[in-house]
């Protein structure tokens, strides 16, 4: 494998294809990344800040009440969208018209591949992480890296006490490394805030058996891929202190906009 260090921001995917059933009955007649936090819809939090960051591309999936983003975002039927506003080229993945619903994660993300670049920043819409930048420097050292992924991990919030993935500090300074704890493991697990850079071969073989680009519109999780790569020390990791909140319920919802 070849690192690769990018001389301009990559590209990043956004996924926004989810039903948010846990949010209903909000999410009858809008799709959860519209919903409203501070004024703002959820996914705006997040194109402002790669917008920020110097990314002017990002892949937007979708699938449920779809058209709304596309009306709030831009019309996807040229080669590529721009928002006047965010001034960034957006591009669509509809899964859900494509293939009569979403594809999970991973399905999601191969599917998209095409429209990304060798290394690429993937985040869910229905987070809202307000202070979290995207950080060229961050790309820059991945891109450098050997690494497959590189996840941003947060302390347990309250509806997810026991953690998503361990994390093994370096003593000489390198990067941590995600670590795929075993039941019973008694080392402290965080939780992932869905933020992470990836290498698009993670999503290619032998890491990911799903043809390239997807067109049989399979389904598949992305966590399967992450473990694996973690059990060869390919994923590295940092724990991330700022707010975070996954808006996965109308209380969350409610309380964010106290």
């Amino acid at each position: 494998m070849n690192p690769l260090a990018p001389a301009s921001p990559a590209r990043a995917m956004l996924l926004a294809a989810g039903r948010g059933e846990r949010m209903r009955p909000l999410t009858d007649a809008c799709p959860k990344p519209l919903l409203v936090v501070h004024g703002k819809p959820l996914m705006q939090w997040h194109l402002e800040a790669l917008a920020r960051s110097g990314c002017r591309q990002v892949v937007v999936n979708t699938d449920w009440l779809g058209e709304q983003i596309v009306a709030q975002f831009g019309d996807p039927f040229g080669p590529e969208t721009a928002s006047d506003q965010l001034d960034l080229a957006l591009r669509y993945s509809h899964e859900g018209h494509d293939f009569g619903g979403a594809l999970e994660t991973a399905g999601g993300i191969v599917r998209a591949l095409p429209l990304l670049d060798e290394v690429f920043w993937v985040l869910a819409a229905d987070v809202f992480t307000p202070g979290f930048e995207f950080s060229q420097a961050a790309l820059d050292r991945f891109a450098a890296s050997d690494l497959l992924a590189h996840l941003w991990l947060v302390p347990n919030p309250a509806h997810n006490p026991a953690g998503d993935f361990g994390l093994q500090v370096a003593a000489d300074g390198a990067l941590a490394l995600a670590l795929n704890l075993s039941q019973g493991d008694p080392r402290p697990r965080h939780t992932f805030s869905t933020i992470g850079l990836y290498r698009r071969a993670l999503f290619e073989p032998p890491w990911c058996d799903i043809a390239a680009g997807n067109p049989q519109g399979l389904k598949a999780p992305l966590a399967p891929l992450l473990r694996r790569a973690m059990d060869h020390g390919r994923v590295s990791a940092e724990l991330y202190q700022g707010p975070w909140t996954d808006v996965g319920t109308p209380q969350r919802l409610a309380e964010l906009n106290v």
